[in-house]
């Protein structure tokens, strides 16, 4: 018994089929995320390597080169990109294809480690990277108030950007601009030679002074008691009070005796403007798995509580560029697309069919087709993007194929004068091996590409696995429930 004649005469079987895979679809649909591209890592790890006050000839000789041969029996390394700058060394390891960045950066980290001895002394530690499109900034914000700009700055950093810290899904806040409240103390040389002092004994006593450490504690016969040494700054006239040495019994040297303290504003390193106005620059990145449209609206939102809570205080942020929006854009014209070729193609079919009966029919049979690929979207994983969207409107085409391929030769049928449910067995029995052939080619030319091993791949995968399950869905609705209906 095939298919198509168990769907005519138990249509209950086939409404519980497909009510399942729409229900399931239509639940997939409302949790899938949305993405402007499939997500992607380039195999690429950077080696940044730092070594103030050197020659790019010296960074070259002395660091370049050592870690290019450590390097170069890691495994997976496609080809080594070295570049030696003025103060620093930047190695891109490209890798194969499908190579474990996370075991390359251990072993990478391994070999380093082994020729540690033979590097300069006075370099910093490599810092190691994977290239990816996580560590571009999805969103740019501006802040500003009416607080001075040190305060305002200040309470950005104990007070706001902890609160932003912690939504879920954000991973790194970069901050720009603003003015960094910072106690300058002025030495004055002339005085340090006075009191034949150096300038590392007035930094090493304020330090030392200023130090919030544990003290042990105390155990006695009432129980035990722990000690804190507490000496952190209040005023100028704490730093101003610290002693720095004493040249002679009895004759102290104070901070105050040999330099100036003033409250002041630490060097300006970057400047944040918006609109001409200045204030301070927030760079957002998210967490590589996390969603990007829901990190943005979670951000603002959190932006929205900061606001009213610092109303007093004029506190404002402003999206400068929020990189969802584009991609919130793109899907939703893609999805109106969608509709728009659905509709217009029932209304084709109804003029060439010249039957409302089978335009709606069509109408049913693209959408199901359609909806299954949502579920299988959201067991694997994926999300909604532009590929994966334009995969749906690229298989309209072939849906309305073989929902037309078989009403047609119904529709033959009928016109002979058959009673309709011998008309809708005959008509897709006739026109199966064919059905079957047009939509096995269509998948053969998709599937290979899930098997591909290179770069491209990891985009075009779920393009091919939406193609694929939407063809192969036609074809049972075409074998199943376009009959049953017509």
């Amino acid at each position: 018994m095939n298919i198509t004649k168990i769907s005519i005469d138990r249509p209950s079987l086939i409404i519980v089929l497909f009510s399942v895979l729409t229900l399931m679809g239509v639940l997939g649909f409302q949790n899938l995320s949305y993405e402007l591209m499939p997500d992607f890592n380039q195999p690429v790890l950077v080696i940044r390597t730092g070594y103030p006050g050197a020659e790019p000839q010296e960074v070259e000789t002395s660091v370049s080169r050592e870690i290019e041969d450590a390097l170069s029996n890691l495994e997976g390394v496609d080809f080594l990109v070295t570049k030696s700058l003025p103060n620093a060394s930047v190695i891109i390891a490209n890798m194969r294809y499908g190579t474990d960045l996370d075991q390359a950066m251990q072993d990478a980290q391994r070999y380093i480690d082994n020729i540690r001895k033979d590097l300069p002394e006075d370099i910093l530690s490599p810092v190691m990277s994977k290239v990816s499109p996580n560590d571009l900034p999805i969103m740019s914000i501006s802040a500003d108030s009416d607080m001075p700009a040190t305060e305002f700055f200040q309470r950005m950093q104990d007070d706001y950007l902890p609160q932003i810290q912690q939504i879920k899904g954000v991973a790194e806040i970069t901050l720009l601009g603003g003015e960094e409240r910072e106690i300058q103390v002025d030495v004055d040389q002339a005085r340090l030679r006075l009191y034949g002092i150096s300038l590392y004994q007035v930094a090493e006593a304020i330090t030392r002074s200023g130090l919030d450490v544990p003290a042990g504690h105390v155990q006695g016969a009432q129980g035990s008691a722990t000690m804190r040494l507490t000496a952190k700054y209040h005023t100028l006239a704490d730093i101003e009070g610290v002693q720095v040495a004493m040249p002679q019994p009895g004759s102290p040297v104070y901070v105050r005796d040999v330099a100036t303290v003033r409250d002041g504003v630490k060097e300006i390193s970057s400047v944040s403007r918006y609109n001409g106005k200045s204030g301070i620059g927030l760079l957002l990145k998210k967490q590589g798995d996390a969603n990007a449209v829901d990190v943005s609206r979670a951000v603002q939102d959190k932006f929205l509580q900061i606001e009213t809570q610092n109303a007093d205080a004029g506190v404002r942020f402003v999206i400068a560029d929020d990189s969802t929006d584009n991609t919130i854009a793109a899907v939703n014209s893609v999805v109106v697309d969608l509709i728009l070729a659905v509709l217009l193609v029932s209304l084709v079919m109804l003029l060439f069919l010249r039957s409302f009966r089978n335009s709606l029919i069509v109408l049913v049979a693209i959408p199901t087709s359609l909806v299954t690929a949502f579920a299988v979207m959201w067991i694997l994983g994926y999300t909604l993007n532009l590929m994966t969207l334009l995969a749906m409107s690229l298989i309209i085409g072939i849906l309305v194929d073989d929902a037309t391929v078989v009403l047609e030769n119904i529709q033959r049928h009928l016109d002979k004068g058959k009673e309709k449910r011998k008309a809708s067995l005959d008509g897709r029995m006739e026109i199966g091996f064919s059905a079957l052939s047009i939509t096995l080619v269509d998948v053969v030319v998709f599937l290979p590409i899930l098997f591909l091993q290179v770069f491209v791949a990891d985009m075009l995968k779920q393009f091919s696995v939406v193609v694929i399950t939407s063809t192969l869905t036609s074809l049972l609705v075409g074998f199943t429930l376009t009959p049953w209906m017509a």
